[in-house]
């Protein structure tokens, strides 16, 4: 059964390309909800600003990565990603090692 940190895992492998974090660690992934079992994967990210114009990528990335984890759960069939601006996102929403990595204290 797929689960959160599974899909996040997914996620990890997104990086933005300006920055050169990945976008779990940047706190750009809000919610994650798994529907139908399984069937469905909804995803609430933002962007580091509204003008990223790594934004259509990361987003493209984002779907890929989740979709592909329907070699480990082949009945997954519908990944959408929303893209949010609710809470707008601030560098107190990365994790410590993406502060660390990026000198931001």
């Amino acid at each position: 059964m797929l689960s959160d940190d599974m899909v996040r895992s997914a996620l990890k492998n997104v990086v933005d390309p300006e920055i050169g974090v990945n976008i779990v660690d940047l706190g750009l992934i809000y919610n994650v909800d798994i529907r139908d079992e399984g069937r469905q994967i909804v995803v609430d990210m933002t962007l580091t600003t509204p003008a990223c114009p790594a934004g259509p990528q990361i987003i493209d990335q984002a779907h890929k990565e989740v979709k592909a984890l329907e070699v480990i759960h082949p009945s997954l069939n519908d990944v959408n990603i929303n893209l949010v601006w609710t809470p707008f996102w601030n560098p107190e929403m990365m994790s410590q090692d993406a502060k660390d990595e990026l000198g931001y204290f």
